[in-house]
């Protein structure tokens, strides 16, 4: 995703939002202003499939996610993917498990101690433990392809997790998360409760146990949601909203995406990060202080709060510029693009001509910075930045637009010029072979 696309432009394409579109029925343009990070929604099958793009019955997507995961998908990860932790949980009515007790030697030619042991699995789950399979856009691809478009859709970092849990059991008890979710039902049934927040937008530095005595008192009372979610329905939920989930009758499984949002108090954290270059702010206290001593305290307190003031109240056109770098770590960090295919990547870097035809990754974080036509082209990546020669800006914007492109069709570049720019972005991992 480029930073020269205003959010409020692709805030208003519901069209350019497949992947939520899986996850959300009804307007995706009034649940972005309404119900993001404001309100618990909960959409059934028939409901996403009625607005499905493709129309009820023609969509290329099963309605109850089968396509993402299901419990075969769980048992070949268990059993034959070699998983160490921590990409395993177990847990019972709360409770996790010491991974001593379902990992153990990875046999001859591993040399790891923590390989999931699928038969000690098998005991803990026939015993009514839930398993929980973490980083999931890690393990299974059609979980990470999700993933990748749906954090590129909503600017925010995103991972999964999946839920096993046996019939007629709950894993966790009623708590809140410190990031959003959407709730993927994939097999089996799940009874959902759902209280509203006893303290709303939590903070990763406020979790739920801080507050365990109020989270129990709010789950006592009458909630807010209460539904079994069956096959296909999807439910969201803003940080900061008491759940606890019951299987019912059979084995159930769902997908939980975790949506790492960033906050306002992220962009306090940047403001104040990006005033280390004021060397009275980075002044020490005097030799001596008590800094347990409040009256100690007080003048150097009100000494930095009002420079602090001071430097905020000042008109400073490079302030936005240098929280947007200090945010940007985060959010580009936080997800994986595209997978690539090691070898055929590195086979077309080799063999591409004027006819290769290729497209950006999808989820790719990327910047081009402002810069004269006459100057290096710069392109900021989550890791490195590259540089590009004058000239070749227009053919770039052209290959980060996301849509395929033959080398030799590039804007600005003769056909074999834009070879040598394409051979240089496929090396790089910027783009892949269509």
């Amino acid at each position: 995703m480029t930073t020269d696309t205003p959010a409020s432009t692709a805030a208003g394409r519901s069209q350019d939002r497949p992947a939520l579109r899986r996850l959300v029925a009804g307007d995706l343009d009034e649940f972005a202003a309404g119900t993001w990070g404001r309100e618990a929604l909960l959409s059934r099958a028939a409901d996403l499939a009625k607005h499905s793009p493709h129309g009820p019955g023609e969509t290329d997507h099963p309605p109850a996610f089968g396509d993402l995961f299901d419990l075969a998908a769980v048992d070949e990860l268990l059993s034959r993917r070699g998983l160490r932790t921590p990409f395993l949980r177990i847990a019972k009515q709360g409770t996790v498990v010491d991974s001593r007790q379902f990992t153990g030697e990875g046999g001859v030619g591993a040399e790891v101690s923590d390989q999931v042991r699928d038969d000690r699995v098998a005991a803990l789950f026939a015993e009514g433990h839930t398993v929980v399979l973490q980083g999931v856009h890690r393990t299974w691809a059609p979980v990470a392809d999700l993933v990748t478009d749906l954090a590129a859709e909503l600017g925010h970092p995103a991972q999964t997790n999946a839920y096993v849990t046996p019939a007629s059991s709950r894993g966790f008890s009623a708590h809140y998360d410190v990031h959003d979710v959407f709730v993927l039902q994939v097999a089996g049934t799940k009874r959902w409760h759902v209280h509203a927040p006893v303290h709303a937008d939590p903070l990763r530095s406020q979790p739920w146990n801080d507050r365990a005595d109020a989270v129990a008192a709010r789950a006592a009372e009458e909630p807010l949601i209460d539904a079994v979610l069956e096959p296909g329905d999807a439910l969201y939920l803003p940080r900061g909203y008491l759940h606890s989930a019951t299987a019912q009758g059979e084995v159930s499984a769902h997908l939980t995406i975790g949506v790492h949002v960033l906050t306002r108090w992220a962009v306090v954290d940047a403001l104040v990060d990006a005033l280390t270059a004021d060397p009275e702010l980075r002044g020490s206290l005097p030799l001596g202080i008590d800094a347990a001593d409040p009256a100690a305290l007080a003048p150097h307190v009100e000494a930095v709060a009002a420079r602090l003031a001071e430097t905020l109240a000042t008109p400073d056109a490079d302030r936005a510029d240098r929280v947007a770098r200090r945010l940007r770590r985060r959010a580009w960090n936080g997800n994986r693009p595209e997978a690539v295919a090691p070898l055929v990547q590195a086979a077309a870097a080799t063999a591409a001509d004027t006819a290769t035809v290729v497209r950006c990754r999808r989820g790719l974080h990327h910047r081009l910075r402002p810069s004269p036509a006459d100057e290096d082209v710069v392109l900021e990546l989550a890791d490195r930045t590259l540089t590009l020669p004058a000239g070749t800006r227009a053919a770039c914007e052209r290959l980060l637009d996301g849509d395929p492109v033959a080398a030799g069709e590039l804007p600005g570049l003769a056909p074999d010029d834009g070879v040598v720019v394409v051979r240089r972005l496929l090396k790089e991992g910027v783009v892949v072979p269509e």
